[in-house]
């Protein structure tokens, strides 16, 4: 069978015509010596590279030039000890994403960690296990555990959304607008996806700012992940049992009552999978467009109201350097060869996105307004939120230059540090200054971003007054009639802000 990728998805793509082959590298390519399968001679054998430490957050793509000389697939390190492939070849990574019969999602099959030779703490091990959510089952369970989460996200209103987002941003600026500078990722890009989540899930706004922490740890997959991983499990029940007392308009009630009964323990991790898919990733989004518009002279003119778009620049990252830059893992259902590399089954296979969206098959240029990127994967399992996603980058970034329009990096983009890690692309900080500017009244409170469309989704079966950190917040005895709830959110609001400026 003749492998034919999707042509439309890619700018100048040249595919190969064997199956299962993937890119083959160009005349006097250090690699093209090795392609055995096409009359050369052997390949040599590829050692292992490490995707963590300094040397690879400094510079990732490095590291994967040095693993094209083996071809499109070749063997990495994520952690200490544990081997797996990485694919960085576009045309490849269409194959392998796309093949459910070959390659399976569930790593219940993992053979080194049912072999013994992954220690149950191992730094990677919360990314990679089994959990019972979309993102780990395969064929009808995948089917329905993922439908649970499309239906409630469907359900939420874009512009609303929107809205939210730009009043949400207004009350971290005026956090930091009187200072003349801030780290825009502790003290911005953090932080919106908290306010967002805190609202769409229900969560109690002061828990927040350690929820996000505590994913940004798990991501990192460093020596306390296992305890992270512990933390979020913790937090997510005492949410769950929450809201099973008091359902309201939030994504947790919606799926508590969606048709495909979830377990307590599905739902849990259903929840935990929309966290991490919208928090960590979310923050470097953003984080690491604003580092591109204000350190890339073909945004110069951005601030000022310049030819290239926000839009543009979000697609420029989830092309050169997508939030989520390694992940993907498939798992061989047999023994098998793959690109010329013979795979055991049960062996993991990861993707890497920033190495196939720049591969040198890939023509240059061409870019602006193409989104054939691989950032949001392909296949059964592409990322469900990837419109939210978007409104919440672009609004963050665009409320924050409006506001702020002469605002530049604090230090030489050279000199930005990347937290270490196998899975993101992730800074450490992004110090920018600007002018002093009196802070504002504080912002309107966010309207509520998950009211329900009529007939989009199964509304909850009953609805009793909300808990605090829902959409919706009780009246207080002391509010004037028709504007107690606004104003007891109002109130709320206005204790966060306080609580993120640390009074």
């Amino acid at each position: 069978m003749t492998y034919r990728p999707d042509t439309t998805a890619a700018v100048g793509y040249r595919p190969d015509t064997e199956a299962g082959v993937g890119v083959v590298p160009p005349p006097g390519c250090p690699a093209h010596a090795g392609q055995a399968r096409f009359g050369g001679p052997a390949r040599p054998a590829a050692q292992s590279l490490p995707l963590y430490g300094p040397e690879f957050a400094a510079d990732p793509h490095l590291f994967y030039e040095r693993l094209r000389q083996y071809g499109p697939i070749a063997p990495v390190e994520l952690s200490p000890g544990v081997e797996a492939y990485l694919i960085t070849s576009y045309s490849l990574a269409l194959e392998v994403l796309r093949d459910t019969e070959r390659f399976a999602k569930d790593p219940r099959g993992w053979r080194a960690l049912n072999e013994g030779r992954i220690p149950p703490d191992c730094p990677v091990g919360p990314m990679m296990m089994y959990r019972p959510n979309a993102l780990f089952n395969d064929g009808e369970a995948h089917a329905r555990l993922r439908g649970a989460i499309t239906d409630s996200l469907t359900r939420l209103d874009p512009y609303a959304l929107s809205e939210y987002v730009e009043r949400s941003a207004d009350t971290l600026i005026n956090a930091f607008a009187d200072r003349g500078e801030a780290d825009l990722l502790a003290d911005y890009a953090a932080a919106i996806p908290l306010l967002v989540f805190n609202e769409l899930f229900g969560y109690p706004a002061e828990h927040g700012l350690r929820l996000v922490g505590t994913m940004a740890r798990l991501f990192d997959s460093g020596e306390d992940a296992a305890e992270a991983n512990q933390e979020l499990l913790d937090y997510m029940a005492g949410l769950i049992a929450a809201k099973r007392r008091r359902p309201a308009a939030d994504i947790t009630s919606w799926m508590l009552v969606h048709p495909s009964q979830l377990a307590d323990d599905e739902l849990l991790q259903q929840l935990m999978l929309i966290l991490a898919a919208g928090t960590e990733p979310q923050l470097n989004l953003i984080a690491n467009a604003l580092r591109l518009l204000l350190s890339d002279d073909r945004f110069a003119g951005e601030l000022s109201g310049g030819s290239l778009p926000v839009q543009d620049a979000i697609d420029e990252v989830l092309w050169t350097d997508p939030p989520l830059a390694n992940f993907g893992t498939r798992f061989a259902r047999q023994d098998l060869d793959l690109a010329g590399v013979r795979i055991r089954q049960g062996e993991p296979i990861l993707t890497s996105y920033a190495a196939a969206n720049n591969d040198p098959e890939l023509t240059s240029g061409g870019r602006l307004g193409n989104r054939a990127h691989l950032a949001w994967s392909i296949g059964a399992h592409r990322c469900p939120a990837e419109s939210p996603a978007r409104v919440i980058a672009s609004v963050a970034i665009e409320k924050l230059l409006d506001r702020l329009p002469d605002i530049e990096l604090a230090v030489p983009v050279d000199q930005l540090a990347w937290r270490t890690g196998p899975f993101h692309r992730a800074l450490v900080a992004l110090p920018v200054r600007f002018p002093v500017t009196a802070r504002p009244t504080a912002a309107a409170v966010p309207a509520a971003v998950s009211a329900p469309s009529a007939g989009s989704a199964p509304a909850p079966a009953a609805a009793p007054a909300e808990p605090h950190g829902s959409p919706r917040t009780a009246p207080a005895e002391s509010d004037p009639p028709g504007q107690s709830a606004r104003a007891a959110q109002r109130r709320r609001w206005g204790s966060l802000a306080a609580w993120w400026r640390g009074q």
